[in-house]
């Protein structure tokens, strides 16, 4: 295998990292791997403690692909196993465990989706209860005897919560031991995470060194801020934008980012932009609004196609600058002579429950045929012609009522 120039592999692992630890001993592991033609074992662990991944997950899922562009082999470790045992990175509480069931279920469909950034026919999958999941008790202990207490509270969340007298089960303790065992077993060279996840990988970076293995480099990459500009990007914040997202949602919920985020998001999700950081920054500065939705088209055509981003600019047009509804809207039929409004939502799926219904209908978020509505207690009637029902910006239902339906 023949590799680019040390310097050349140098330059483009340190684009958009945080920090690397230490630079001297990847350009020792790189200079190697060139001699002697092998490439570089390159780690990346995921816990599947939900089934969708996000656009922060993008970022070091694409620090991944660079390396496998490099010539290196990627092994994304699905961490089944540890999800069991809950990660307290950045958490100031217990983080709730997985069934085995539920971890592996969402595992499966994590590389079906990290597929859509990595080179699927280089990489590797494994399940980390492969190995932990046959450790006894005595390995556990055996593995515990080489860490201290005191080493875990330097962990930034630890040290916290020990200091607020918040609770810290001892099973917290195991995960970074756990997850340091997967370095241990593969024998991997790098590992990449999030900045979340830099004390985890010092302690499979320490475990590989006691275990008479050559230490892991560490590198890690920035947590991406979410939609609204404030936390990082998480699903339970609601200010993800998921990779399954329709193009449509994706290209909405990207123009909704503050002007301060596009830098971020043009230098930290776009592996191929199609114009330098320099001249996009100036579309920035003059007009950013233009510029947001050349980085909505952009990232659109990554998770879709171009036609969709194409399409999705159109939708997001017509509906919220023109104010006009989607040409496309799903119809659904209901056997009633008439249906509270409020159980109608929920019916569509258009809010979780009743209580969200009447909180949407309060904010004058609800429309029916371009009216807005207001009255909580308001019932569709029956009526030959489909009534179009918006809920919230972005969601249109296309409702007809009729008795005799079949």
């Amino acid at each position: 295998m023949i590799f680019p120039p040390v310097q050349e592999q140098l330059d483009i692992i340190a684009r958009n990292t945080v920090e690397v630890i230490s630079e001297e001993e990847l350009e020792k592991k790189l200079e190697k791997s060139r001699q002697t033609g092998k490439p570089l074992k390159v780690k990346l662990g995921a816990d599947p403690s939900r089934p969708d991944l996000h656009l922060g997950h993008s970022v070091v899922l694409r620090k991944l692909r660079e390396f496998q562009d490099l010539g290196h082999e990627a092994v994304l470790i699905i961490g089944d196993f540890t999800a069991m045992i809950g990660d307290p990175s950045g958490k100031s509480k217990t983080r709730p465990q997985l069934s085995a069931k539920k971890a592996r279920e969402n595992g499966e469909t994590y590389f079906e989706q990290a597929a859509k950034i990595l080179d699927e026919e280089k990489t590797t999958i494994c399940y980390n209860s492969d190995w932990l999941g046959r450790m006894t008790f005595d390995d556990v202990i055996r593995l515990s005897s080489h860490y201290t207490v005191a080493r875990m509270l330097e962990r930034d969340d630890f040290e916290k919560r020990y200091k607020s007298c918040e609770p810290i089960s001892i099973h917290e303790f195991l995960y970074p031991l756990a997850q340091g065992m997967d370095s241990v077993h593969l024998r991997n060279d790098i590992e990449l995470g999030g900045t979340d996840q830099k004390f985890n990988l010092l302690v499979g970076r320490d475990l590989q060194r006691e275990y008479g293995i050559d230490p892991q480099v560490c590198v890690t990459m920035p947590l991406l801020v979410g939609t609204f500009g404030t936390e990082k990007m998480s699903k339970s914040l609601g200010n993800a934008i998921c990779f399954n997202d329709s193009p449509e949602d994706i290209y909405g919920k990207m123009l909704s980012i503050p002007d301060e985020l596009i830098e971020t998001y043009f230098s930290l999700l776009l592996p191929a932009p199609s114009q330098p950081l320099e001249l996009f920054m100036e579309i920035v500065r003059q007009n950013p609004r233009e510029a947001k939705r050349t980085l909505a088209r952009e990232i659109v055509e990554l998770y879709h196609t171009g036609d969709h981003a194409l399409a999705a600019e159109e939708h997001f047009d017509r509906v919220f600058v023109r104010k006009q509804a989607p040409e496309e809207i799903e119809e659904f039929a209901f056997p009633a002579a008439s249906m509270p409004l409020v159980d109608l939502l929920v019916e569509l799926g258009a809010v979780a429950s009743k209580s969200e219904a009447r909180r949407l209908i309060k904010q004058n978020a609800v429309q029916i045929d371009d009216r807005k509505v207001s009255d909580m207690n308001l019932e569709l009637a029956l009526g030959e012609e489909a009534k179009i029902v918006k809920a919230g910006k972005r969601k249109f239902f296309k409702v007809v009522i009729k008795k005799d339906f079949q």
